[in-house]
């Protein structure tokens, strides 16, 4: 009896996050994050600037890098379909994904397109696209700016 019992809640445990793929017309909420069929998504291995975070231009001129990194994957995304192929969750409870959209990693292409950087404290997958963005001095590259981690804990008072 204990071994069926066994069986039963093996075959009825819910499947690990890791497993899930998640599909559909996505929305943008910032320069790292979507929101796909209620699902809040954050792109693994690469992190945006923040929002309200200003960036400077090379010469000179405050750029809204955060709200143009959004912007970006808005525009690159339109109304097609992604699939983000969930690895984590985070603390906040956001799936943490690898998302595609037809056979393109968009994290990476954020990453090449100077809209965000490799996050090396969680994945070394788009450190080649981050010194390929930095050499050619795409966007945020192209002038100064905090990194986001930084960015943030400022914001924190630490």
């Amino acid at each position: 009896m204990r071994n069926l019992a066994l069986i039963a809640a093996l075959l009825f445990a819910p499947m690990p996050a890791m497993a899930e793929t998640i599909t559909g017309v996505s929305s943008v909420i910032d320069g790292d994050t979507l929101e796909v069929r209620g699902q809040r998504i954050r792109l693994h291995g690469i992190d945006a600037p923040e929002s309200r975070q200003i960036c400077i231009r090379a010469d000179g001129t405050s750029l809204r890098c955060g709200q143009q990194a959004a912007l970006a994957l808005s525009d690159r995304i339109g109304r097609q379909q992604v699939s983000c192929r969930v690895r984590d969750t985070d603390r906040y409870g956001r799936a943490i994904a690898v998302c595609v959209q037809d056979g393109s990693d968009l994290n990476e292409w954020m990453v090449q397109q100077g809209w965000a950087v490799a996050y090396r404290r969680y994945s070394r997958d788009y450190i080649p696209a981050e010194e390929d963005a930095r050499r050619s001095r795409r966007n945020i590259w192209s002038g100064q700016f905090d990194m986001p981690w930084n960015w943030r804990r400022a914001q924190r008072g630490g």
